[in-house]
């Protein structure tokens, strides 16, 4: 594959790596998804100074600009209608923030556990429901991003069958929700709950794919690692990925940001992305 052909590789920050990342960024255009405006603290705070600073930095950036939607303590289809209330709130200042920076994309996480995978044919009604409850909690938030021009991408965290989401998803009959792949999350799905391995989310998710978190991992735990340090077999997930009908955008989502470069760069070298 030449060089011009590879997808050219985005990657997930907080604001305050932008600095030392900037200019990779801008030279080629990559895609960015800023990472702070999942907290409550910031989504409770002075949100708008952070994004001012964010907008600065970015002077010149022509990739495409994602955020990661609040999900720190809460399921997107929680049975507790108070819950569910608090959530359509959280979602609606991290839509606040996307239409202050001109974000096209936020990442949603998935309501699918172990434990509901072991229990989906144990109840009849137990799909059926968690599509509901996730419709009450996300359906005002997806009418918005349709009008702000945001698409949702709901995250593979525990997703035991990759095509859960993939339904739950297509559900909401709406371009504004799409699928988001985490491929850490599947290989800890893989090896630790005998899930599919990474390759078959890509390929399970097919048009419906709009976004990865490209890190590595051990299966055991969610490490976040630069790839090749883990046991993601990137060349089988790059050639699903080369199947679809469209290149989803491809971020770059280490613990360690200061090696941002140094996992673009082992990509590079293995001749799968730039």
């Amino acid at each position: 594959m030449t060089n011009s052909s590879r997808p050219v590789l985005g990657a997930c920050m907080p604001v305050a790596a932008l600095a030392d990342h900037a200019e990779w960024l801008v030279e080629d255009a990559r895609d960015l998804e800023l990472q702070d405006f999942c907290e409550a603290e910031v989504l409770n705070g002075d949100w708008r100074e952070r994004a001012r600073a964010a907008r600065a930095l970015l002077a010149g950036h022509r990739g495409r600009l994602g955020i990661h939607g609040p999900f720190w303590g809460f399921s997107v289809a929680s049975k507790d209608p108070d819950v569910r209330a608090l959530v359509r709130r959280r979602m609606d200042q991290g839509l606040d923030v996307a239409a202050e920076l001109g974000a096209t994309q936020m990442v949603v996480h998935s309501p699918y556990t172990t434990w509901s995978h072991n229990h989906l044919g144990a109840d009849e009604r137990a799909r059926a429901d968690i599509i509901s409850l996730a419709h009450d909690t996300l359906m005002p938030a997806v009418r918005r991003a349709e009008s702000l021009g945001v698409t949702l991408v709901i995250e593979n965290i525990e997703d035991k069958d990759p095509m859960d989401r993939v339904i739950l998803a297509r559900s909401f009959g709406s371009e504004a929700v799409k699928v988001s792949l985490d491929t850490g999350h599947a290989q800890y799905a893989h090896v630790t709950t005998g899930a599919p391995p990474v390759d078959y989310y890509v390929t399970a998710a097919g048009d419906m794919l709009e976004h990865v978190h490209i890190q590595d991992a051990d299966g055991y735990a969610d490490r976040h690692w630069v790839p090749g340090e883990g046991s993601v077999n990137w060349r089988a997930v790059f050639a699903a990925l080369a199947r679809l009908p469209r290149m989803p955008r491809l971020n770059i989502e280490i613990r360690d940001r200061a090696r941002i470069r140094e996992a673009a760069a082992f990509l590079d070298a293995a001749g799968l992305a730039r």
